[in-house]
């Protein structure tokens, strides 16, 4: 049996690295070091797909070849984006717009073979549904810490999906990889689950 291929994530996540162990790959975490700013009136699927790119090609730059898996995650509310917020007053600004809103959750994904010289860059979106929050609501999360670094300023993984009311696609983009899509093409590229050896 063929030994399992090697996966570099490109993150520095701990959500994005326990979704890519679920799926049963092994692989070593290289955070990559790359302004995440996101750019004003971009559209958001070019901009996480711009982001997802950046990451893996930093850390491309500074590693043997293997195929490496990067992600960036944005929140786009009409076509404005929400990255992550500054601080914890930008957080309630972020969610008291998000509270009661359809709005997208879109994960840019780039994997890179830098063995073979392939890449391949998408992204997926999913349509979150949430609930109208109260202002105690939004200040009692936002204290809690759980917002701190997450596009959007909620973590659904955590206690914010008390907070959705519906969703319309994949559970895990949301989190932050579309487990669903990564898995297509890391088998496009010869790589299959399993445990290192």
């Amino acid at each position: 049996m063929r030994r399992p291929e090697r996966i570099l994530l490109a993150s520095a996540s701990p959500r994005r690295a326990e979704l890519l162990a679920r799926m049963g790959y092994a692989f070593d975490v290289v955070p990559p070091d790359v302004d995440e700013t996101v750019r004003a009136g971009a559209d958001p699927a070019a901009e996480a797909e711009r982001l997802a790119a950046a990451k893996a090609e930093d850390v491309a730059g500074r590693t043997p070849p293997s195929i490496l898996v990067a992600a960036d995650t944005v929140v786009a509310l009409g076509g404005e984006i929400l990255g992550k917020p500054r601080d914890r007053a930008h957080a309630r600004e972020m969610l008291g717009r998000l509270s009661g809103t359809r709005h997208h959750v879109i994960t840019g994904l780039c994997v890179l073979d830098t063995r073979a010289g392939r890449r391949r860059v998408g992204s997926v979106s999913t349509a979150v549904t949430m609930t109208a929050m109260t202002p105690r609501q939004i200040a009692e999360y936002v204290d809690s810490g759980e917002a701190d670094g997450k596009a959007g300023a909620y973590a659904i993984q955590e206690t914010a999906d008390r907070y959705v009311s519906h969703l319309e696609g994949s559970f895990d983009n949301v989190v932050g990889l579309p487990t669903e899509r990564l898995g297509e093409i890391l088998r496009e590229l010869g790589a299959e689950p399993g445990r290192p050896a």
